[in-house]
């Protein structure tokens, strides 16, 4: 009688395969954005422009062909539509700018979100475990937002630059897994 190991079975073969394709991948776009930030920035801001347009085509078709929806509904959906194929197009006319200003806008966003972390931090101090260090969250929190909120696109760029990090880390973390996943330790 022969016994299949975990390492033979379908699916820890699938779940390897996976996670080797995501740490690459995740490696792949880490070491792009740490060697060429403003080119993969603008390449990241293509990729939404086109996402921009594909929903606006489809979302005009649903308001078009759709027999289902009411007359609002329908005229919604077409308004959307042309709203999400405008901005891809303005997206593509340039670039350069779109991807500044999506950093920007990001940056603020990022920096409004920690400051709200860090006040809901603070009121829920109540029943927070630790209260020193929800405290010390809150307040690193509060300023890093505002500081974010001063400096948006500086911000945005460190923030890029960690992510690229995170990437290139977890990547190899991945990868690493993929050659132990479902191995069983003697």
């Amino acid at each position: 009688m022969t016994t299949t190991s975990a390492t033979q079975t379908p699916v820890a073969n699938g779940i390897r395969v996976a996670l080797g394709i995501g740490g690459v991948l995740a490696l792949i776009v880490g070491v792009l954005i740490l060697a060429w930030p403003n080119k993969t920035a603008i390449v990241v801001t293509a990729i939404i422009a086109i996402y921009a347009i594909i929903a606006g085509l489809v979302y005009a078709g649903l308001g078009i062909f759709s027999q289902h929806k009411g007359g609002w509904a329908r005229v919604g959906h077409i308004v959307l539509g042309v709203v999400y194929i405008i901005a891809g197009i303005v997206a593509f006319m340039n670039l350069a700018q779109t991807t500044m200003w999506l950093a920007v806008f990001l940056g603020i966003l990022v920096g409004i979100v920690w400051i709200v972390e860090g006040v809901v931090a603070m009121t829920a101090l109540g029943d927070a475990s630790s209260k020193a260090w929800t405290i010390f969250f809150a307040i690193v929190s509060v300023i890093a937002g505002i500081a974010i909120l001063f400096s948006p696109f500086w911000g945005a760029q460190i923030l890029w630059w960690l992510l690229g990090i995170a990437l290139i880390v977890l990547g190899v973390m991945n990868i690493a897994r993929a050659f132990t996943f479902g191995r069983r330790r003697p």
